[in-house]
């Protein structure tokens, strides 16, 4: 994997939770299948790696929903580049049905989005393809 570029996490919640995410307060989630959309523009393969670990100092408000017990990373996308990028990779999931549950929610430094972690329709989660040209896996 290259040092630098965008990623997506598909993540289940198991059960609807209620968790403490730093500034944003306590923000409760539905059972589901989300989309979180970051970026690294370096060490990029310890990032993704990062997200997948339950046991980390809690930084980023999806630190904060990962560390849950009901959550899981079902899965990784990642696109390569030396760009920023994940705003319009964000942008194509919100255009293709998925909602913002938290305002705010991993987006604290971006104008362009409601939240970098969506929300999809578990009908629809199975049907996803990534604009990464990955197929998510359930």
């Amino acid at each position: 994997m290259a040092d630098a570029g965008c990623y997506q996490l598909l993540i289940e919640i198991k059960k609807d939770i209620a968790v403490s995410v730093g500034a944003l307060g306590v923000c409760r989630f539905e059972r589901g299948f989300y989309v979180y959309t970051g970026s690294a523009m370096k060490n990029l393969e310890k990032r993704v790696a990062r997200h997948r670990r339950k046991e980390k100092k809690l930084r980023w408000h999806i630190d904060y929903l990962l560390a849950h017990p009901a959550v899981e990373v079902k899965d990784v996308a990642v696109h390569l580049s030396e760009d920023k990028e994940e705003c319009l990779y964000n942008q194509k999931l919100i255009a293709a049905g998925a909602t913002a549950p938290v305002r705010g929610f991993g987006s604290s430094d971006c104008r362009a989005c409601e939240a970098h972690l969506l929300r999809f329709r578990i009908s629809d989660c199975g049907l996803w393809i990534s604009d990464f040209g990955l197929v998510f896996s359930m």
